[in-house]
């Protein structure tokens, strides 16, 4: 028998109010209404009651002389750059310690994190009790404890520690030598980054024969060797400079060469030891979390204890390692904020200053405020990406 005629479906309307879809665009786009006009509301009563009060408003002050010196910079600046610049230099050290910091964190929290799996007794005890002594005090009483510690043990700038005459540690900070800055330094650089773009393609390849014959590869010292090849390639490409600014020590403090102030030390350590704690715990949560089954099947292969967390535990408890520490890396960023209690120059510290000086609050604050704002999308938006990137693909 024919099948029954029936006549085509009509088309619906795609933009109807009876979807779902429509709807949710709709209701985001209201509320995205809705908090921008709120904003502006907010700005716009701001700025008429400063006026009525005859408080000076806005950030044109930015293009107008500093007149402040700043300890420690990363970026050429003087006293009667503008505002904008301090601003910058202070953004940049922000950035120093929270980039270092999430390194150091990541390093130091794995390695307490797989710790606590350890067979001997004394390494697990060690790592819980670090744990919990660093997690349990606060972390502006640590950052106090550090600066400190190395303003009060340290000796004086004039008397300090010596090591072949070429690195001096005291109070005044830690001095070595440095490189005259060439162009063969920015040629390094670019075959420091081809050597890492190398070592990700031999990384690659080698976990897909890893996966096609079951052997792996050796990843860590290759890669390095590639990253070093690269950059002695770029530095003799770059003319091969040589050119080294040494310290010399004075009967008052060491000049020359490079430096690292004790603020930045205490920062640095202070964020690193406190977060690194909370790391420790993020990783054991995420390596408890893989099936003991797992590890058994790693053993029935042959696999070495190393060979084991590497290869088959870690992969599959980033799934839950990464977002925790994704909030981990945000706190390390903000907690940068409390630097300003030990003196060093980061952007809440030149947000004071500019504040005391031209009595632009609100703008100062909304400086800082957009600065960690940027640092934490960025952030975020890189570890969600790491995360998808890492993510085991079920069938």
């Amino acid at each position: 028998m024919a099948a029954e005629h029936r006549p085509p479906p009509t088309a619906r309307r795609p933009w109807s109010l009876r979807s779902r879809a429509v709807r949710g665009v709709l209701y985001q786009v209201l509320a995205i209404a809705i908090i921008a006009l709120a904003a502006w509301f907010l700005a716009h009563n701001t700025v008429v009651n400063m006026r009525v009060r005859g408080i000076q408003s806005g950030f044109d002050f930015l293009t107008q002389p500093a007149g402040f010196d700043i300890g420690e910079s990363l970026l050429p600046y003087q006293s009667l750059d503008a505002y904008w610049k301090a601003f910058l230099v202070g953004m940049t050290n922000t950035l120093r310690v929270a980039l270092i910091g999430t390194v150091l964190t990541t390093l130091l929290g794995t390695l307490l994190g797989i710790g606590r799996f350890s067979p001997n007794a004394l390494v697990r005890g060690l790592c819980y009790g670090y744990v919990e002594v660093f997690r349990n005090i606060p972390v502006l009483l640590q950052l106090l404890m550090w600066y400190l510690l190395l303003t009060e043990w340290l000796p004086d700038p004039g008397a300090p520690m010596s090591l072949a005459g070429l690195f001096f540690l005291s109070k005044g900070g830690v001095s070595f030598p440095a490189p005259v800055w060439a162009a063969g330094h920015a040629w390094a650089a670019l075959g420091a980054l081809a050597g890492a773009a190398a070592a990700v393609l031999w990384a690659a390849r080698a976990r897909r024969l890893f996966e096609a014959t079951g052997r792996p590869r050796a990843t860590f010292l290759p890669g390095l060797a590639l990253v070093v090849l690269g950059t002695l390639i770029g530095w003799a490409a770059g003319g091969a400079p040589n050119d080294w600014r040494l310290p010399v020590s004075g009967d008052v403090a060491v000049s020359g060469g490079g430096e690292i102030t004790p603020e930045f030390v205490a920062v640095l350590l202070g964020l690193t030891l406190y977060t690194a704690s909370y790391v420790a715990e993020v990783v054991r949560a995420g390596i408890s979390s893989v099936p003991r089954g797992q590890i058994e099947a790693a053993n029935a292969i042959g696999l070495a204890r190393g060979q084991q967390m590497r290869l088959v535990v870690l992969p599959q408890a980033l799934r839950v390692i990464i977002p925790p520490m994704t909030n981990q890396y945000l706190n390390l960023t903000k907690n940068s904020s409390l630097a300003v209690a030990i003196g060093y120059p980061d952007v809440v510290s030149i947000a004071n200053t500019a504040l005391n000086q031209t009595g632009r609050a609100v703008e100062c604050i909304a400086i800082v405020m957009a600065v960690y704002l940027f640092t934490s999308l960025c952030t975020s938006a890189f570890m969600n990406w790491y995360n998808k990137r890492s993510a085991i693909l079920e069938r």
